[in-house]
């Protein structure tokens, strides 16, 4: 069965943004689950409606492949055409409104299908947000103004935190990207441009828990430096 705007928009919610996006079904997720798929549905997230012929050439494939792909995707109710735009035989196409979200691997039985996607989809979406800030750091200076790059920012902050803490951080931080998406998702302002913003707040793999005062991080009690 065919995936409608309606199945996935009544999908719930991811725990990490309740009311803010939707977990891909199944089905869905399998069909996305394809480089060149999450590639094309990145570029209509990123810069808009575009043709198929369009996305070839930003993408360096044909334009056959990229058209039966974005049939794919249109199947799974992630794009759809814009009729707005079209002319003749020519269709452009955008992504469906609304925030998506995978599935938590944990879920999923560890080397099945779905677990497999998760996995594709994911690292499709880091490869992405790599090349996109990478291209910026590398192009920037000879595409934008001074009023663009002295707003844009990559910072890195470390803390030390409880997951509660954690959970607080992110929660608000949420507040403030809804808003944004709000107020400018479907109505941009004149002369704005394309902007992705990425957030990454996780536990370091290599650290060590906050000891109880008078103790090591590792629970052992410290040594007096004099």
């Amino acid at each position: 069965m065919n995936q409608t705007p309606e199945d996935l928009e009544s999908q719930p919610s991811s725990t990490r943004h309740p009311g803010i996006d939707h977990v891909l079904t199944s089905a869905s997720l399998k069909s996305l689950a394809h480089p060149l798929r999450v590639r094309i549905y990145d570029e209509l997230s990123a810069y808009g409606p575009m043709t198929a012929s369009g996305l070839a050439e930003r993408l360096g494939e044909s334009s056959g492949a990229t058209s039966y792909h974005l049939r794919q995707l249109e199947r799974a109710g992630l794009v759809r055409e814009d009729e707005t735009r079209g002319r003749g035989r020519e269709r452009w196409w955008e992504r469906r409104p609304g925030s998506i979200a995978i599935p938590d691997a944990r879920s999923l039985p560890p080397g099945g299908a779905e677990r497999l996607a998760v996995k594709l989809v994911e690292d499709e979406w880091f490869r992405s947000r790599e090349q996109n800030f990478r291209e910026y750091t590398a192009e920037g200076e000879q595409v934008f103004g001074p009023e663009w790059l002295d707003v844009a920012t990559s910072d890195t902050i470390n803390l030390r935190l409880t997951p509660e803490q954690l959970h607080g951080l992110v929660t608000d931080i949420d507040v403030v990207l809804k808003s944004y998406i709000d107020q400018y998702k479907r109505t941009p302002t004149p002369g704005s441009r394309p902007v992705q913003i990425h957030i990454n707040a996780f536990p370091l793999v290599r650290g060590e828990p906050t000891g109880e005062p008078g103790e090591r991080a590792s629970g052992q009690p410290s040594k007096e430096h004099r």
